[in-house]
């Protein structure tokens, strides 16, 4: 301050015997210094990514009121941290999310990543790609991963070809022998996964790229297909006669499991492992623990103390579960002196798999105020819960509501970590540094591209979303329409005026379809 006061030749006004000055001038600095919210500088936070599985932005109570799960740990990250009303998966379906998500890239770029896989697919990060764990390595943190990877493994085989499933459920994988490439592969100093979703097969554990049992039967050593009293519901179409299916969303398909592996224990193990992480850390040096988590995905298979507590049927209570999670990893972080300066992030791969049966059946959205489910080209395929609690960092309440993608939480921790992002890295991902720092005003990005689970493509612009297709482009029917005669050949939504995606303005506006189309087209075709 005082040297700008005798600054007399750059502001002549600033002259101690000119008392209008001197006020003048402590105004302009009083204003310069409310502007500028400068990054809390509190060391490097430890990171905690829980990601949930088809989890929807309105399953969680502080998010909806009228939500019929009841979620009181992560009700308290929002109460206590930064809620995204405005978050996206940068694809509606598990691999490309989960892609994106660790690549910082959309995950049409690398064409293997950007379908949903099975079990037994080689891996689909490129050789060498740099992931958040990369990163965050270079900037001196010890990395884990407990959970689903559901990216692919370079399965060790038994004839030295590609991993393949017969229709006997027997694989010609040699569990035997560590597999050639994993997370261990892409920065993860540490990893305890299960390798794809919970009613993928194989049913396994991996260590550090080997099997924790090697001991191998089939699903069906264990489980009945079915019980007496199974019924099938709407979510049948998606295993044969030969899987397990006991109820709705109770169900997995026929496949090679460890002896030991109980398909009921694998959300509990997960966790375990990642508490045994925690335990593990101490605050002399930052870590990332990244934890995919298997649920609420199919099968839902809740907790004996949460069975029936919830007013949205299996999955709710399936959804407790996963708070839980949240409440045992924030107690373990304070348990060990680490809560402080961890940032906890608790989001979801993509949109809940909940179709209209479900919302009409027990009055709960999982999609609140958006249009669609999981796998959809509209926003409940793509719409997530995001939320971010850090003690130290963040001392203030707060609700966003610019775009963000999940692509952007590479870019915004490199730069909070110090580390610069290579060439060529993470090129979808836009760091949000301010809004973490209470600039509720900053904008993040101004255009998204979205992916549904069927290949169709939008683009959200500023108030519009266009996209590329009639149809959802995913699960909810029908998938794709063959334009009429002289009718709309796409959709176009004005999302400020109409968030539920309901009125097409594709023919009422066509003047803006070229230009969403070309800006479309230009981030699809941009440089890899």
């Amino acid at each position: 301050m005082q040297k700008l006061f005798t600054q007399s030749k750059k502001f002549p006004f600033c002259k101690t015997n000119n008392l209008f000055g001197l006020v003048l001038m402590l105004i302009i600095c009083v204003l310069v210094g409310f502007s500028f919210k400068p990054f809390p500088k509190t060391g490097q936070p430890n990171i905690v990514i829980i990601f949930a599985d088809d989890m929807g932005y309105g399953d969680i109570s502080a998010l909806n009121p009228l939500s019929k799960i009841s979620t009181p740990a992560i009700d308290d990250l929002v109460k206590n941290g930064i809620s995204f009303q405005n978050a996206h998966a940068s694809a509606s379906v598990c691999t490309p999310s989960r892609y994106g998500l660790l690549t910082g890239r959309y995950a049409f770029r690398t064409p293997k990543a950007s379908r949903g896989i099975g079990g037994f697919t080689p891996s689909v990060i490129e050789k060498d790609r740099l992931t958040i764990a990369g990163i965050l390595k270079k900037a001196g943190y010890t990395t884990a991963i407990t959970g689903k990877w559901h990216l692919g493994l370079d399965w060790a085989t038994k004839d030295n070809k590609e991993a393949q499933l017969s229709s006997t459920g027997y694989s010609n994988v040699d569990y035997s022998s560590p597999v050639k490439a994993g997370p261990n592969d892409f920065g993860f100093d540490y990893s305890y996964i299960h390798p794809a979703s919970l009613d993928i097969p194989p049913y396994v554990f991996l260590e550090n790229g080997k099997v924790v049992d090697n001991e191998i039967g089939l699903t069906t050593d264990v489980y009945p297909i079915r019980k007496e009293n199974t019924a099938f519901s709407w979510d049948k179409k998606h295993s044969d006669d030969k899987a397990v299916y006991w109820e709705k969303g109770v169900w997995w398909r026929l496949g090679e499991m460890s002896a030991s592996f109980r398909v009921e224990e694998c959300l509990e193990t997960i966790v375990n492992q990642g508490e045994n992480f925690i335990d593990q850390q101490s605050a002399e040096k930052p870590f990332f623990l990244y934890m995919p988590l298997t649920g609420p995905h199919t099968p839902w298979l809740p907790s004996d103390e949460n069975k029936g507590k919830s007013g949205a049927g299996l999955y709710g209570d399936f959804a407790m579960d996963i708070d839980q999670v949240v409440a045992r990893i924030k107690s373990k972080l304070e348990a060990e002196g680490l809560l402080e300066n961890t940032l906890i992030i608790f989001s979801s791969d993509n949109g809940a798999y909940w179709p209209a049966e479900e919302i009409l059946l027990h009055g709960h959205d999982s999609n609140k105020g958006s249009r669609g489910q999981k796998g959809d080209v509209w926003n409940g395929g793509h719409r997530v819960p995001l939320i971010m609690s850090w003690p130290d960092g963040i001392k203030k309440s707060n609700t966003y509501e610019g775009l963000v993608s999940l692509t952007d939480i590479y870019a915004t921790v490199a730069a909070m970590t110090g580390v610069e992002i290579p060439v060529g890295e993470a090129i979808d991902s836009k760091a949000f540094i301010p809004v973490l720092s209470g600039d509720m005003s900053f904008q993040t990005r101004d255009n998204m591209v979205h992916q549904s689970s069927g290949g169709m493509y939008a683009i959200t612009s500023g108030a519009w979303k266009y996209i590329d297709g009639l149809g959802s482009g995913g699960f909810t029917f029908p998938t794709n329409l063959t334009p009429e005669p002289n009718g709309p050949k796409g959709q176009l939504y004005q999302l400020s005026e109409d968030p539920l995606e309901s009125e097409n303005l594709f023919a009422t506006y066509p003047e803006m379809i070229p230009s969403l189309k070309k800006q479309l087209d230009a981030i699809k075709n941009k440089e890899k």
